[in-house]
């Protein structure tokens, strides 16, 4: 393989943007959670909502991609997606995850790991149908992660489908698309700092259902 001479070591970058203390974070990571996504979406040119999820299969080999979060509450963080696809799989096997929100010109992470479980039906049915008719007919056109010959074939099948669906006021939700929630256990606020000495505070929740703080190392 021809090496890609690439001045990747060389790169550096400075995290002055903020500060994270004890004395400033909320008790409830959800609220803290809220606090920053607040921040992050005030800022344009962010998809604030946007995370990495990871997942892994029965035998311990992670996969990871971006989804969008569309939802959270104290139950939860909620993201949708196709039940047969590489992650639904992985998820209905091995309902553990991990999600991590990237914020570059905040100079922020926010990690979250825990328990995943469906959403139910009629949830699940209330924000297919809230979706543009596009992405509702793009969720039934698609065998999300299996091999296709061509993205004729997906083109062709989204026309027959608009044909189908053209004078229909709600498309059937597909049986194998809908949420998940993710139930968190753990969250980690990360916040830039110069010469890499970054503030972390992890939230871990006890057996009594109260949270723990603690300051890591960066």
């Amino acid at each position: 393989m021809k090496e890609i001479n690439l001045p990747l070591a060389d790169l550096r970058k400075a995290y002055v943007a903020d500060t994270l203390d004890k004395s400033q974070i909320h008790q409830d990571p959800f609220e803290q959670f809220a606090k920053w996504m607040e921040q992050a979406l005030s800022i344009k040119g962010i998809e604030a909502n946007a995370m990495t999820l990871a997942t892994s299969n029965a035998n311990g080999q992670p996969s990871a991609r971006i989804v969008l979060l569309k939802g959270f509450t104290n139950d939860g963080l909620v993201f949708y997606t196709n039940y047969e696809s590489r992650k639904g799989e992985e998820l209905l096997k091995n309902p553990l995850a991990a999600l991590l929100f990237y914020w570059e010109i905040l100079e922020r992470q926010i990690r979250i790991e825990g328990k995943v479980a469906r959403l139910s039906p009629e949830k699940s049915d209330a924000y297919f149908h809230s979706r543009p008719k596009g992405s509702q007919i793009g969720a039934i056109a698609s065998p999300q992660s299996q091999v296709i010959g061509s993205r004729a074939i997906l083109e062709d099948k989204v026309k027959t489908l608009s044909q189908k669906y053209e004078n229909t006021s709600e498309i059937p939700r597909p049986k194998n698309w809908g949420g998940f929630l993710l139930q968190p256990q753990r969250f980690e606020f990360w916040q830039g700092r110069a010469n890499r000495l970054h503030d972390r505070f992890q939230y871990t929740l006890k057996e009594d259902q109260n949270w723990s703080i603690e300051r890591l190392a960066p």
